[in-house]
């Protein structure tokens, strides 16, 4: 028992487990992440509607959407912003390695006769000869990436964008990082059985990575018939950091905002957005 507690606590090294896909793909949690896709009124898996609307309206505003203007939607969950964009005549591709989500956003599609073509793919490995003005990675998804698997989405992004187009994402700020804390925490059936339709034991360790400026929440699932170990990492920034890695890939960044709906940049802000623009 001693043993097992050891291995459960054990901080690992940085970025040497990679278990997202599990986390969407699981036929339990899945379920559980669509459901808070689709609360409107809270900002886990997405955010609130009523923010969702005013990020739309922005982006339609900032970047000139109009009949035909391609986006990618990378990490587009059940379509909240690509059917919304789409609805404005913007021909979106959305990829998402989640099939529940993937599945629902295809019938709202379907049902309301929208320009989307949704792909169910790990979107690290999505490759395609199309072409696009703008690429949207929202909801901090660029966080939880490694520091090679950033430098390959943001080339890859570059490759698949039309000449002088955009990239919109948004990130964990540094102000963010400081108030996150070390913690280790033991609950039956964790974040109100969450992870299991079956009685289980979870154990959340959170980690500090204070020289790289990452954090780890390290979930271990132990049920009757098997173990689990999921891993949540994320990368936090400085406006610097994102224009370092952006220039290394070829472009050029041409605003930080508070947020994706546009709203002026703050330091002290948990979030931030960046622009950044293929040179």
């Amino acid at each position: 028992m001693f043993e097992e507690l050891e291995r459960i606590n054990k901080r690992p090294k940085l970025f040497q487990f990679y278990t997202a896909i599990n986390l969407w793909t699981d036929e339990y949690t899945s379920k559980q992440m669509l459901s808070f896709h689709l609360n409107e009124t809270i900002d886990i898996s997405s955010r609130n509607a009523k923010f969702i609307k005013r990020s739309v309206e922005w982006i339609l505003s900032k970047f000139s959407i109009s009949q035909g203007f391609k986006i990618a939607d990378f990490g587009c969950g059940p379509g909240l912003y690509a059917a919304r964009l789409a609805k404005h005549g913007a021909n979106v591709t959305g990829i998402d390695f989640s099939g529940r989500s993937i599945e629902y956003a295809k019938e709202v599609a379907v049902h309301e006769q929208l320009n989307i073509n949704y792909v169910k793919q790990d979107y690290l490995e999505f490759e395609t000869d199309d072409r696009f003005d703008l690429v949207l990675m929202i909801m901090c998804d660029f966080c939880a990436l490694s520091p090679t698997q950033r430098k390959g989405i943001l080339s890859k992004f570059h490759r698949i964008l039309k000449p002088n187009g955009s990239v919109l994402l948004d990130v964990y700020s540094l102000s963010a990082f400081e108030q996150k804390e070390e913690i280790a925490l033991y609950e039956i059936n964790q974040l109100n059985g969450f992870w299991s339709a079956n009685k289980y034991y979870g154990f959340l360790n959170t980690f500090k990575y204070d020289e790289e400026k990452v954090t780890l929440d390290k979930y271990t699932i132990i049920e009757s018939n098997r173990t689990r170990t999921i891993y949540n990492w994320l990368q936090y920034f400085e406006p610097e950091d994102i224009e370092r890695e952006f220039k290394a890939a070829g472009f050029s960044v041409e605003g930080f905002y508070a947020d994706v709906a546009g709203s002026p940049y703050d330091e002290k802000s948990s979030e931030f957005a960046a622009i950044a623009r293929k040179m």
